[in-house]
C-alpha cells in the first residue's frame, strides 16, 4: 500500500462572471496602452490567464470585447458628468465662477482617476480601431452637447473683454477635453496643481468669465 499523500483536488475554475471581467480588465488596459488595433485576443487571453476558447464564450471575438470596453468607459463618463452638471446648474445662477471651475476640476479629477479612460479615447484620435466610427456620434457628441449646453445658459451673451465675438462654448468644451487628455497621459503627475488653476484660468477668460486685468496706471 502506497503512502503517497493524496493528491489534492483540482482548483476550481472561476465563476462565469469572474473570468468574463478578468477578460474585460485585460483589454480595457491592453486597448488603453497599444490600442485596438495592436492588441491581439491571443495577447488579451494570456493576461487574464485564460484560454482563447474562454474568452470567447464569455465576451465573443476582440470586436465585440472592444464594444464593451468602450461601453463602459462612456458609462462611467457619462455618470460623473451627469453629477457634475447637476451640481453646476445649482451653484451657476448665484456663483458661474465657482460652478465653471468645480466642473473643470470634477473632469479632471475624474480623468486622473481613470486614466484608462482618455487613453482610449485618445488611441481612437490616431485613428484606432477606424472601423468603428459610430462611437464619437454614440458616445462623445452626446456629452459634449450636454455639456455645451449646460454651461452656455450662464455665460455671457455679450462679446468678451478685446474681440469681436461672444465665447464659443462647444469649442472651450473641447479644449477642455484635449487639454485634460493630454496631461492625464503626460506622466507628469507632480504638476496637476499647476495645471489646474492653469485650466481653470483658460476656461474662464475663453468664456468671458475672468476678472479684468489691472490696468498699469500711466505716469504723467
Amino acid at each position: 500500500m502506497s503512502d503517497s499523500p493524496p493528491v489534492p483536488p483540482a482548483p476550481a475554475p472561476p465563476p462565469a462572471d469572474a473570468s468574463r471581467e478578468r477578460i474585460i480588465a485585460a483589454a480595457t488596459t491592453l486597448f488603453a496602452d497599444h490600442g485596438y488595433d495592436g492588441t491581439s485576443t491571443r495577447r488579451i487571453a494570456a493576461e487574464a490567464g485564460l484560454n482563447m476558447a474562454t474568452v470567447a464564450y464569455h465576451v465573443g471575438g476582440k470586436p465585440d470585447l472592444y464594444r464593451e470596453v468602450m461601453l463602459r468607459a462612456h458609462l462611467a463618463e457619462q455618470r460623473v458628468l451627469t453629477d457634475a452638471l447637476a451640481t453646476f446648474r445649482d451653484l451657476a445662477p448665484t456663483d458661474p465662477v465657482a460652478a465653471v471651475t468645480g466642473l473643470v476640476d470634477r473632469y479632471l479629477d475624474f480623468c486622473l482617476d481613470q486614466p484608462h479612460i482618455p487613453a482610449l479615447w485618445m488611441r481612437r484620435w490616431l485613428s484606432d480601431a477606424a472601423e468603428f466610427a459610430d462611437l464619437e456620434a454614440a458616445y462623445a457628441r452626446p456629452l459634449i452637447d450636454a455639456v455645451r449646453d449646460t454651461v452656455r445658459a450662464v455665460v455671457p451673451a455679450s462679446p468678451r473683454a478685446g474681440t469681436a465675438a461672444p465665447a464659443d462654448v462647444e469649442m472651450t468644451v473641447w479644449t477642455v477635453l484635449w487639454s485634460t487628455h493630454g496631461f492625464c497621459r503626460s506622466g507628469i503627475r507632480a504638476e496637476v496643481p499647476r495645471f489646474r488653476a492653469h485650466l481653470r484660468a483658460l476656461v474662464l477668460r475663453d468664456l468671458g468669465l475672468a476678472a479684468p486685468e489691472p490696468r498699469e496706471r500711466e505716469h504723467g
